[in-house]
């Protein structure tokens, strides 16, 4: 999101100043294996708190307010990531043609490596806060200054910048579904992937994402659009890697039951989503808390991020839409917010005891071939039968323990990588996470645990494969 407020009608903008996995069961009879480990000690920060499902939850930080004390006490405290407000838009960072200034940025960037906090860079290509010089560009003039924008931002922040929002803001507002009018969709359609191809090259291993407001409600033609153009870029192999939603919720664009529709819809395709600027008007303590446990279930959000400290700091300080009151006491929805990444809504889990982990598809259950206990067994389906085979506890430390002393492993990170037991040494390889859709997801891969093939027979192999929402990778425990 830019500089500007958002309201799906229309209403008058303004320029910015400056896990646990949720419990819940599915399929009838049965009890989803979707419930969370033995719960960690309740963690007292926002941050910490995301940090236990492997999301982060992070804020917007003006560089002119790190001189106020009683702000970067609460930012440093709250918070594990960090996005500069205005700091690393085209005008700040290119004021002049070929003429790169990273004072603003730099200063938001080392601020928040300094305390131990990862950085989304924002942003890279927009139709709104450029500079005179760009706004006087057109045509193949134009769509040169943008690479080498592009290229000149990225390669002062390589290796740094965990996710940029490369893209900001393309599509129209309404019914249409039609790409916005600016002076960038004027040099020629396809402007948007040469931004992704420009931004991999540059910088291979940042997180390129596309970010947008009004695209929460599954059912807006805006949402179905970028949908539409993040499928196709997936299925042609263009560069983009995840999808920021503003969810700037008021009056205007109110928060609905179907946002995790939305989440869910975008991870299927393949890409990380993020919530990227959240405020929400009058600080609703059940909708933010709604929020947060959206990303909580979707296996692919990466976490939260809300735009400003203190309802002072917020470009709309008149809706009083943060955590945080003018004064830095905490608010009603600060509590219902930490309650959710903490797990609190939630029902303990099964105490003692294995079970059996059944996939959805096939009816049959994750086992150990001939119940062997040979480290690098690959496991696979087969009848459910309650042997001690096809028994796994669900640890402390994200484990699915068999035999006691053998984990649940991933060979590889890869799309394929085989599932396999070996003895449990505390890797993230061994590390689950247990979904409310379903799924499991290994923590250091984010891939989902998958039956080959889409196969349900006896003997099918487990790997693991990018998240897609199949049936094939959607378990219970029985």
């Amino acid at each position: 999101m830019g500089s500007y407020a958002l309201p799906r009608s229309g209403v008058g903008r303004r320029i910015r100043g400056a896990m646990l996995a949720l419990i819940i069961p599915v399929l009838g009879a049965t009890t989803a294996l979707v419930t969370a480990p033995p719960a960690h000690a309740a963690e007292s920060t926002l941050g910490a708190a995301a940090a236990q499902s492997g999301r982060y939850f992070g804020t917007a930080i003006a560089s002119g307010r790190l001189g106020d004390s009683a702000y970067t006490s609460i930012a440093n405290r709250e918070f594990n990531m960090v996005t500069p407000e205005n700091e690393m838009k085209i005008d700040a960072t290119e004021p002049q043609r070929g003429q790169f200034n990273f004072t603003s940025g730099d200063r938001v960037y080392n601020w928040a490596v300094q305390n131990g906090k990862k950085v989304r860079g924002h942003t890279l290509a927009w139709h709104s806060q450029q500079p005179g010089w760009m706004q006087s560009l057109s045509g193949s003039s134009l769509r040169q200054a943008m690479i080498d924008h592009i290229n000149g931002v990225m390669a002062h922040y390589k290796g740094k910048i965990a996710q940029w929002d490369v893209v900001n803001e393309a599509f129209a507002d309404g019914n249409s579904g039609a790409r916005r009018d600016s002076n960038l969709q004027r040099t020629g359609n396809d402007w948007i992937e040469v931004a992704f191809r420009t931004a991999r090259a540059a910088d291979p291993a940042a997180k390129l994402c596309y970010n947008d407001y009004n695209t929460d409600n599954w059912t807006w033609a805006k949402t179905q659009a970028v949908y539409n153009m993040v499928k196709d870029f997936k299925q042609r192999g263009v560069p983009i890697d995840c999808v920021g939603f503003q969810s700037h919720f008021n009056n205007d664009s109110p928060y609905n039951s179907n946002y995790r529709t939305t989440l869910q819809s975008f991870a299927a395709l393949g890409v990380d989503v993020a919530v990227t600027e959240l405020d929400i008007q009058g600080a609703s303590p059940t909708t933010y808390a709604n929020v947060v446990n959206d990303c909580l279930a979707v296996s692919r959000c990466l976490g939260v991020t809300v735009w400003g400290v203190r309802d002072s700091d917020s470009w709309r300080s008149e809706q009083t839409p943060l955590l945080f009151n003018g004064d830095g006491s905490k608010k009603a929805a600060y509590t219902s917010v930490l309650n959710a990444l903490n797990g609190g809504t939630t029902t303990p889990p099964p105490s003692g005891g294995g079970g059996q982990i059944k996939g959805v598809g096939s009816g049959r259950c994750v086992d150990v071939p001939n119940a062997g206990q040979t480290d690098g067994t690959q496991v696979q389906l087969y009848d459910c039968n309650n042997g001690t085979n096809q028994q796994w506890t669900y640890t402390s430390a994200g484990e699915l323990r068999v035999y006691g002393n053998k984990c649940l492993d991933a060979a590889g990170s890869g799309n394929g990588a085989r599932v396999q037991i070996y003895s449990c040494w505390g890797g993230a390889n061994q590390q689950w996470r247990l979904n409310s859709d379903g799924s499991i997801v290994g923590v250091q891969s984010g891939l989902c645990l998958d039956a080959v093939g889409n196969g349900t027979a006896n003997g099918t192999q487990i790997q693991l494969y990018t998240c897609s929402g199949g049936s094939n990778q959607r378990w219970t425990r029985t």
